[in-house]
Order: C-alpha cells, then structure tokens, then sequence
C-alpha cells in the first residue's frame, strides 16, 4: 500500500559508478548527476535519512585491473580513489539542489572528505544532512556492494535500494534473452543458490544475518526512488 508519508524512515542507495557514465561509455555524465541529485533531494525534502555509496567502475574498475595482470590490492585502492571521485561530483550536484552533504572516506582525504566516524555520520543524518561514504571499505577485496551493506547496519538503514539499469532481478539476462522472466521478491538464500549476481556473496550475507531487506531497482525510470521511498512495490525486493 502506498502512504502518503514515507514508508522508510532511513535508506541507503548504492549507485554503481556505471550508472554515471550515461551513453559515453566512461567517465561522468553531468546531465545524469544531476537528474539522480534532483530526486535525491525530492526525498530528502520529505524528512527520510539519505545515505549513499557509489561504486568507481566508471573510472577505475579494480577486479578487472588485477585479472588482466596487475596487483589485486592495489587495484582496489586505485578503485577506492575512483569512488571518492564520484562521492565529490555527486556531491556538488545534490548541493545545487539546496542539501547539505557530507562526503565521508574509508581513506584519508582530508582536503576533500572526513573521516568516517560511524557516530558522526550518524548525527548528519539526524540533522537532515545527505551522507555519502567513500572509499569502500577502505580496504582491498571488499566490494562496494559490501561496503554498501556494511554502512547500512552501521546506520540503521531500513532498507537498501540497488539501482541498476534494468527493472529487477531477472533469471537472466534480460538485455540478451527476450523470454528472461523478472522476479518480484527472493529470499536471500535463493540470491545465493542461484548466484543471480545483484550483489556479491559477502554483501548478501551480510544483510541475511542481519535481516536488512534490499530492492533492486531501474535507476533511468523517473521518480522509482520516491515511489519506492513513499512504499510503492518496485522491482525486486530481497528479503
């Protein structure tokens, strides 16, 4: 049932560093950001806690980089980098849409972002302030997914959203097969048995444990984050 007040009280978005690029195929699209940084604002206008964590891979991919030769752990901290690039540009964009926002870094970024202190981030939040967390984890072998699920617990997030390209979890690829069939809600453990790939493993098992639902979603249909914020039935919900 829809409300008309916010059904989530507090939610982390996780964007993928693709999800920025736009058609260019690399990089940062500007039009997109500040497409994404306008509903951003939308629902934090309406009093819900607003987290997010952005991936890198449009300008650095690091599990890429380590299988075509180069060091894994390095790769992933160039990757970190990469984040912080992102978390900076989204930033200004959601500041031109009147939010105060805090960039908060897993790394040491000091001229460019604080520190992430779990009790700080949690008293931007308090104050209506939009947050985002860099750098991951800030350390090698762990994804953005997992970072992502990570800073969700660390916050009391009631719900993580996954934006992606396309409408939900699909049994397969819904680019490359016609007959790929969408499901509306899994359980966590059917994510891992049929390893349908929305987030990594250590990710998933995170927010098993400790019961934080997700909903993968189409990022490139208009307002799906208020809708979903305001409790409309979006994509697919893992629970």
């Amino acid at each position: 049932m829809v409300s008309s007040k916010p059904y989530y009280s507090s939610i982390l978005l996780k964007l993928s560093g693709e999800a920025l690029q736009g058609e260019q195929g690399y990089g940062i699209d500007n039009d997109i950001l500040n497409r994404i940084a306008k509903e951003i604002s939308e629902v934090s206008k309406l009093g819900v806690q607003v987290s997010i964590v952005i991936g890198g891979g449009n300008i650095y991919r690091g599990v890429s980089a380590a299988a075509a030769g180069m060091d894994r752990t390095t790769a992933d901290y160039m990757g970190m980098l990469a984040t912080a690039i992102n978390s900076i540009a989204l930033q200004h964009f959601l500041e031109k849409h009147g939010l105060v926002t805090r960039v908060q870094s897993a790394l040491e970024l000091n001229r460019v972002a604080e520190p992430y202190i779990q009790r700080r981030a949690l008293r931007h939040l308090e104050k209506g302030r939009v947050v985002i967390f860099a750098a991951g984890t800030g350390n090698p072998y762990f994804t953005t997914d997992t970072a992502a699920s990570l800073r969700a617990l660390e916050i009391n997030a009631d719900i993580i959203l996954k934006a992606t390209k396309v409408n939900g979890v699909y049994d397969k690829d819904p680019n490359k097969f016609k007959d790929a069939k969408m499901f509306k809600s899994l359980k966590y453990m059917q994510v891992l048995e049929k390893e349908l790939g929305i987030m990594d493993s250590t990710a998933i098992s995170l927010c098993k444990d400790n019961k934080i639902p997700i909903c993968v979603f189409n990022l490139f249909q208009k307002n799906n984050i208020k809708k979903i914020v305001m409790g409309k039935k979006i994509g697919t919900t893992v629970n």
